[in-house]
């Protein structure tokens, strides 16, 4: 293994971790590919009985891919190259999502975009009073990715296309109420929970010893937005969605003649949803557009492959837009935080833009034939 990836078999626990925590563990390629290599190698060790995935340092399991990496390669004009990191790395994503071995990921501290796409498909997702859960794609004018779509599609209600179109962050509650962690053990409790699962004491099952040390989190304060995020999220086009914010706010508490509903936090409530689409009108018409049909879309797939898939072919349109990868390279190579969105409005984008690059494959695809359950 190289400095970035640090891998143990110990009392037949293969533990992984993320070796970079000067650089939150951001995903470079030879990172995936060595994450590859382990997984590959441990799926058939009869000296491994589950795995460990976590990451170094206190701050965060992974804050996601390499962006200056990859857009490195995009702006040598190397597209192909970033093509092959996302390929390899959804590879990686469904290994770990159908992995015949329990996979524990520990999703302590910040866990976003490609660190969601290791940890958020393993088959036992731990949260600790520290982590951080997010898709922020559509911050830097991009489209959530590594099947971020296909866990965005089963959040409850509309709080999928929220926290995709909004780059919303999740504490632990929030990212167990949405499907994105299974338990919350205190980072403290940590160090015990990974001695208790090389002991395997009874009860055996690492889902079972997990649950020995999940606590109760609170509440989530996504799940007591449910009412109104549901109310205007689920209107068609984003534009709509902005509008019904607007209106939502400007609504006074307990307006009977309100067609939206009362919250129990009505001034809370009115205060976030205006702060959403004011937030929305700040971002690149083009990525919330396509986010939003391609997590709607989401919801129709039958495998995470699929998912995986249709990310893969609007990041490869993405990466080839000459504008809108400079409007990224602004916002995360230069720094400069000033909007640099074309087209300008969302009214000038295509609505059938996202179906198109959906249904027209160009490239290769990440999986020569369809992958079934």
């Amino acid at each position: 293994m190289s400095d970035e990836i640090s891998a143990t078999v110990a009392d037949g626990v293969g533990h992984v971790t993320l070796d970079r925590p000067q650089a939150l563990n951001a995903l470079s390629f030879e990172m995936i590919r060595e994450l590859t290599a382990v997984f590959e190698l441990w799926r058939d060790d009869p000296e491994v009985g589950l795995v460990v995935l976590d990451g170094a340092g206190d701050r965060g399991f992974s804050a996601g891919g390499d962006i200056r990496e990859l857009y490195g390669y995009v702006f040598d004009g190397n597209v192909t190259e970033a093509r092959e990191f996302f390929r390899s790395e959804y590879r990686l994503d469904a290994m770990i999502a159908r992995y015949p071995k329990p996979v524990v990921a520990i999703m302590d501290g910040i866990t976003m975009g490609g660190g969601i796409g290791l940890a958020g498909h393993a088959a036992i997702r731990v949260v600790t009073e520290r982590s951080r859960v997010a898709m922020p794609e559509t911050r830097i004018g991009f489209t959530p990715d590594v099947g971020g779509s296909w866990l965005l599609a089963k959040a409850p209600g509309e709080l999928g296309v929220h926290l995709a179109l909004n780059s919303r962050t999740m504490d632990a509650a929030d990212a167990i109420h949405t499907g994105f962690a299974d338990s919350f053990v205190p980072s403290g409790r940590i160090p015990h929970l990974l001695q208790a699962l090389a002991e395997r004491a009874d009860p055996g099952s690492p889902a079972e010893i997990v649950m020995l040390f999940d606590e109760t989190p609170g509440p989530s304060s996504l799940a007591l937005a449910r009412d109104w995020v549901d109310a205007c999220y689920s209107a068609p086009t984003v534009s709509e969605i902005i509008g019904r914010l607007r209106a939502f706010a400007e609504q006074t508490p307990h307006d009977a003649s309100s067609s939206f509903p009362t919250h129990p936090l009505d001034s809370a409530a009115f205060a976030d949803a205006a702060a959403a689409a004011d937030e929305l009108e700040s971002l690149s018409p083009t990525a919330l557009t396509v986010t939003l049909e391609s997590v709607r879309r989401a919801r129709t797939l039958r495998t995470i492959e699929e998912a995986l898939e249709q990310e893969f072919r609007l990041v490869s349109w993405f990466i080839e837009q000459p504008d809108l990868r400079e409007g990224i390279r602004a916002q995360v190579i230069d720094k400069d935080r000033s909007p640099r969105w074309n087209p300008a409005t969302l009214d000038d984008v295509d609505p059938e833009l996202a179906a198109r690059v959906i249904e027209t494959p160009v490239h290769d695809p990440v999986w020569p034939s369809p992958v079934v359950e």
